[in-house]
């Protein structure tokens, strides 16, 4: 794998109280604590870090990456992506990342990583792309077409379409994963309690999201990160590990599912981090 190898190494609110103790484990010292909490402008020194997640979730699923990172002292961003299609879904968030002021750590987790890759281009403020779990498309491609090119994934046969007005008045279609098969294909290793939650909220991605063609890719200009999540039975480790390698990414791999963010967020956190640290605020 070519880059720089680092060292391999919740918080929705549930009425179950098991959002609770994923706040607890893990949490950050005591003496990053104390840089306080972090939701006002960041220390000096430090760029923002703007949050983009993925397909079938919406901005909570950050929480406990969030929090971990606001006890450090950083100001984060977690934006809200539309999941409408490529082209939309990354103007919105380059209009977003403008209205943040200083440099920005951009990350993107899943789906949102093809997010980031695009709207990165018309961002100049983006210092450093982090990828989680996340397509990394090239300029040019097509998220479907570049899933099959790594086959093993488990999420198509998992996603129900449901028939939708479109805003032409043409009927388009939304995917969700199936809740029967969520804990399954996207978080074994997250508790049945969380990814229950996280299955009766998620929102639906545009059918047409997969067959969108990438504009451009900042991955050529912006250096970038990479967590690779090898038990990843949504987008495979195979295409994670190829995506990272190409793009010259600095990657670490965990042994985990496709939420990272619940199941190793110390780990998403410390890629994070040491990303910010290349970057002068």
């Amino acid at each position: 794998m070519t880059g720089r190898p680092l060292s391999r190494r919740h918080t929705l609110k549930t009425a179950a109280g098991a959002a609770a103790a994923l706040t607890v484990a893990s949490a950050p010292p005591a003496a990053a604590s104390a840089a306080g909490p972090g939701s006002g402008p960041g220390q000096a020194g430090k760029p923002t870090v703007v949050l983009v997640h993925g397909a079938f979730a919406d901005a909570s699923s950050w929480n406990p990456v969030t929090e971990r990172l606001q006890r450090y002292g950083h100001r984060v961003v977690a934006v809200a992506n539309p999941l409408r299609g490529l082209a939309h879904d990354a103007a919105q968030a380059a209009a977003r990342l403008a209205a943040v002021p200083g440099p920005v750590v951009l990350v993107g987790h899943s789906y949102g990583g093809a997010v980031i890759t695009q709207a990165a281009t018309a961002a100049p403020a983006v210092k450093a792309l982090v990828y989680v779990s996340a397509f990394i498309p090239d300029a040019g491609e097509v998220l479907g077409e570049l899933a099959a090119r790594f086959p093993g994934s488990q999420l198509e046969a998992s996603l129900a379409p449901v028939p939708v007005p479109g805003p032409d008045g043409a009927t388009g279609v939304d995917l969700y994963i199936r809740p029967d098969r969520y804990h399954e294909v996207f978080a074994q290793d997250v508790p049945r309690p969380i990814t229950r939650v996280l299955a009766a909220g998620q929102r639906p991605l545009s059918g047409s999201a997969f067959a969108d063609r990438v504009s451009s890719a900042a991955w050529h200009t912006v250096p970038s990160w990479t967590l690779i999540s090898g038990r990843d039975r949504g987008i495979v480790p195979e295409l994670q590990r190829f995506q990272a390698s190409r793009a010259r990414s600095r990657t670490v791999e965990v042994p985990s599912s496709h939420l990272p963010m619940y199941s190793r967020p110390d780990a998403v956190v410390a890629l994070i981090r040491s990303a910010a640290r290349t970057v002068t605020a």
